[in-house]
């Protein structure tokens, strides 16, 4: 079965920041919790979680590798749960609680509650936390 392109490219957005970009091009950090880790470069935001309390949605046949461990949010389109067989975790930044950080059109705010992150010229984007999940 042929996948339409914009499929395919949705589900390899989540790793263009590891395995694309050059490792100067992202930002990795992590929240002071250590529970969250996060990628923010000009062309895509992406944070992982290790203990969640909710379940992202049902895996879908296109993704081969892990899923739902975390959201992304790229130049275009909602943002949507990640499916990579890498992770964001081991930035040796740690973004303090009310803090952010913006590469181009991207902005990550960390919260006690979690990270937000947000396309700031579309307006979608993320938030990410221990107790829910919410991506637009």
């Amino acid at each position: 079965m042929k996948r339409p392109a914009g499929l395919a490219v949705a589900a390899l957005v989540a790793t263009a920041v590891v395995a694309a970009a050059p490792a100067s091009a992202a930002t990795f950090f992590e929240t002071p919790s250590h529970n969250i880790g996060c990628a923010i470069s000009k062309s895509v935001a992406r944070c992982d979680i290790r203990v969640r309390a909710w379940e992202p949605p049902p895996k879908p046949a296109r993704c081969p590798v892990d899923w739902g461990n975390g959201l992304t949010v790229a130049r275009r389109g909602f943002a949507h749960p990640v499916c990579a067989g890498d992770t964001v975790f081991g930035g040796q930044r740690v973004l303090g609680y009310r803090k952010s950080i913006r590469r181009g059109r991207f902005e990550c705010t960390s919260r006690r509650d979690g990270v937000r992150c947000v396309n700031l010229r579309s307006e979608h984007g993320f938030k990410l936390g221990r107790r829910s999940a919410r991506w637009f």
